[in-house]
């Protein structure tokens, strides 16, 4: 059986915005059956060595697919639509296509974007580092707004894996009030998460996962 380590209890602050549901709306949105595995993050379950051999750096998602280990939410997409055929082109050009915009989507945006979020986290909103992310994070906003003219989805005419990823990011690494000058992401966003996958997705995490 295809399993998933997720969250079954987070800190308050995490829940909603943690990276096992970029799995699970991939996972409902192929259709493939599955077993999650919840993790309590509070009470170290992350930290045991049982869950460590699985991945060193302590995180989630994994997932065990009959012995076969990923970590990382962007490998496991990957690896989820490559195994499925779903949710990426067949072909190369799409696929790479595809591959582009999932490391754009994780390293060009969500880094600023994050880092942003960390830093007004840990109290450095107004300081010199905080006002120069705001301007990188909003820069790489304004970028991709333009990039989304006239485009349906990111990478190709139909939703794949990089708008999954791409539109967490958007949901999870920034503040709403971030996306108020940029219509077409704010579109784009309100286009993947009126899908019904992610909604089931949605609905079935805050139904499972407690908060702390």
């Amino acid at each position: 059986m295809f399993k998933l380590y997720g969250f079954a209890r987070v800190n308050e602050g995490a829940r909603g915005n943690t990276r096992d549901l970029r799995v699970l709306w991939a996972l409902e949105e192929i259709g493939l059956p599955y077993e999650i595995v919840g993790l309590d993050h509070p009470n170290h379950d992350l930290d045991s060595p049982a869950y460590r051999a699985l991945n060193p750096f302590g995180q989630i998602p994994v997932i065990d697919d009959d012995g076969v280990v990923v970590s990382e939410s962007g490998a496991i997409l990957l690896y989820l639509a490559r195994k499925s055929g779903k949710l990426m082109p067949r072909d190369l050009a799409g696929e790479a296509q595809v591959l582009r915009w999932c490391f754009t989507a994780l390293t060009t945006i969500e880094l600023p974007v994050l880092s942003l979020w960390f830093v007004n986290l840990s109290g450095g909103k107004g300081s010199k580092p905080s006002e120069a992310l705001q301007g990188w994070a909003e820069m790489r906003l304004k970028q991709l707004d333009g990039w989304l003219e006239n485009r349906r989805f990111i990478a190709t005419e139909d939703f794949t894996v990089a708008d999954i990823l791409m539109t967490h990011v958007l949901d999870a690494g920034t503040r709403r009030e971030m996306l108020q000058p940029y219509r077409n992401l704010q579109a784009y966003r309100a286009r993947c998460t009126e899908r019904p996958a992610w909604k089931q997705t949605v609905h079935a995490y805050e139904a499972r996962v407690e908060s702390a």
